[in-house]
C-alpha cells in the first residue's frame, strides 16, 4: 500500500456547498488548500450529480475552485483519526496518508433523520433524501407507485426528483400541522427565491397533517397505512421514501474536541469553533440549506486566511439565511405522534436487530450497549444513534478512533498508534 505525507495551509473536510465556498475564499489569499471528501465526486449531497449531469450555475461556480493550482481535491478519501494536533490520518482505496495543516475548516454536512415505525426495514423503504440520491446515481423508478413522507422541505425536492425520473408519486405526506405549513408559506416573501422554488414544487398530492403509520409487505413493500388528520387509509405502493429532516454530522468535530451545542458544532461570528485553528461551516453547525452553507463557508475561508475586509457584509447575509433556517426548524418540528409510532417489537437498530423495547428504558447509550448491541453494527450508530437522540434524548458518546474501518497499514502509518485502545 502506498503511503505519503502532504502539507497544506488550510485543510477542508467536505466538498459540498460550504466546503467548496470555503476553499474558493481561502484560495484567493494564495494559501495552499486541500479538500478531503469521502465521495468520489465533489458537490455534497445537495449538488450530487450523475456522471452525465450538468451542474447548476451555483455549483459550477464553486466547483471551478478544484481547477486552481493551489487547491487539491482528495476524493473518495476517509478520515481515520487526528494523530496529533495539526495532522489528520487519511485513507483511500489505494493508500494511507498523513495530512498536515495549519488551519482546519470542518464542513461535514448532515445526514437524514430516520425514525422507526412498523415496517420501516422492508425493502422498498428508504429515506426521502436517500431515494433522491439513489435516483441521481441511476436507480430506475419509472412507473413505480411512490409515497413520500416525513417532514420538511426535503420532501418536496425528493418528490420532484422522483417525478422527473418517471415515478408515479401519489402522496407527499408532511407531518407538520396545516397551520404551521401555512404560516411557513406566508412568511416566504422574505426569501423570494425560496417562494419561487416552493411554488414550483408544491403539487395537489401534498398533504400536511399526515404521516405513515405502518408499511406492509411480504418480501418487499406492498402498501402503507397513512393517517390524514383523524382518518386512516391504506395505499398500495412500490416505494416509500420517509425522512424527518436532517441532523448535523458531528463525529469528527467531537473527536477533535470541538464544543457541541444542541447537536451541532458551536461557532462564533466568524465560524471559529471552541478549538484554536479549527473553523466549521454549513450543516454541521446547524441545518439551514445550501444558501446558508455557502455564506458560512465563505466566512470561514476568509477568516481562516486573515481576509477580514469582506466579513461584515457576509455576516449580514448569514443572518438573512439563518432566519430562514430558524423558520424551517420552528414550523417543521417533529410532533409527538411521530415519536410514538414504534411498537415494542419494532427494530430500532436494524444492523444488529435490536428491538425498541430492548433499550427504550435505558438511561443512555452506555446502558443500551451493555444490554444489547445497539449502535454496534455496520453503520456504527449513524442511523439508530440519531433516532435514539431524537426519541430518548440520549447524548451521543464521544467518538473513538479509528473513526472508520481502516487497513492495518494505515493505522501503523508513520509509527503512529491511532487507536485509542479503550
Amino acid at each position: 500500500m502506498k503511503q505519503e505525507r502532504l502539507s497544506v495551509d488550510v485543510a477542508i473536510v467536505g466538498a459540498g456547498p460550504a466546503g467548496l465556498s470555503a476553499a474558493r475564499a481561502a484560495a484567493r489569499s494564495g494559501a495552499t488548500v486541500a479538500i478531503v471528501d469521502d465521495n468520489p465526486r465533489a458537490g455534497g449531497q445537495i449538488w450530487r450529480q450523475g456522471a452525465a449531469a450538468t451542474p447548476t450555475p451555483a455549483a459550477a461556480e464553486r466547483l471551478a475552485v478544484l481547477r486552481q493550482p493551489n487547491v487539491m481535491h482528495l476524493a473518495a478519501t476517509r478520515i481515520v483519526a487526528e494523530t496529533q494536533p495539526g495532522t489528520l490520518l487519511l485513507e483511500d482505496d489505494e493508500r494511507g496518508l498523513l495530512l498536515d495543516f495549519r488551519t482546519l475548516i470542518l464542513c461535514c454536512g448532515a445526514r437524514e433523520l430516520l425514525l422507526p415505525f412498523p415496517g420501516w426495514t422492508l425493502p422498498g423503504v428508504t429515506g426521502a433524501g436517500g431515494l433522491q440520491a439513489l435516483i441521481k446515481y441511476g436507480l430506475d423508478v419509472r412507473g413505480q407507485r411512490t409515497v413520500i413522507a416525513g417532514s420538511g422541505p426535503l420532501l418536496l425536492a425528493s418528490a420532484a426528483t422522483a417525478r422527473q425520473a418517471g415515478a408515479r408519486v401519489s402522496h407527499v405526506l408532511e407531518q407538520a400541522a396545516w397551520g404551521d405549513v401555512a404560516g411557513f408559506g406566508a412568511g416566504l416573501w422574505r426569501w423570494p427565491s425560496k417562494l419561487a422554488q416552493a411554488a414550483k414544487l408544491v403539487t395537489a398530492v401534498y398533504r400536511p397533517d399526515a404521516h405513515v403509520v405502518e408499511a406492509f409487505g411480504d418480501k418487499r413493500l406492498e402498501r402503507v397505512r397513512i393517517r390524514q388528520g383523524d382518518r386512516e387509509l391504506d395505499v398500495d405502493c412500490d416505494r416509500l421514501a420517509c425522512g424527518f429532516g436532517l441532523v448535523p454530522n458531528t463525529v469528527l468535530p467531537s473527536h477533535l474536541g470541538c464544543r457541541i451545542d444542541n447537536g451541532a458544532v458551536a461557532v462564533d461570528a466568524h465560524q471559529r469553533t471552541s478549538r484554536d485553528g479549527v473553523f466549521a461551516a454549513g450543516e454541521c453547525t446547524g441545518v439551514g440549506g445550501s444558501e446558508l452553507a455557502m455564506v458560512e463557508g465563505e466566512i470561514a475561508g476568509l477568516a481562516a486566511t486573515g481576509q477580514t475586509a469582506p466579513l461584515a457584509a457576509l455576516v449580514t447575509q448569514r443572518a438573512h439565511w439563518q432566519a430562514f433556517a430558524d423558520a424551517v426548524r420552528e414550523r417543521f418540528a417533529i410532533r409527538a405522534p411521530i415519536r410514538r409510532l414504534a411498537r415494542p417489537d419494532t427494530l430500532l437498530c436494524r444492523c444488529e436487530d435490536v428491538r425498541f423495547d430492548a433499550v427504550a428504558q435505558a438511561p443512555g447509550w452506555t446502558a443500551a450497549k451493555l444490554q444489547s448491541r445497539c449502535g454496534m453494527g455496520a453503520c456504527q450508530g449513524r442511523v439508530c444513534g440519531a433516532a435514539a437522540q431524537a426519541l430518548f434524548g440520549w447524548t451521543p458518546p464521544v467518538p473513538r478512533t479509528p473513526l472508520v474501518p481502516a487497513r492495518v497499514g494505515t493505522l501503523m502509518l508513520d509509527g503512529t498508534a491511532s487507536c485509542d485502545g479503550a
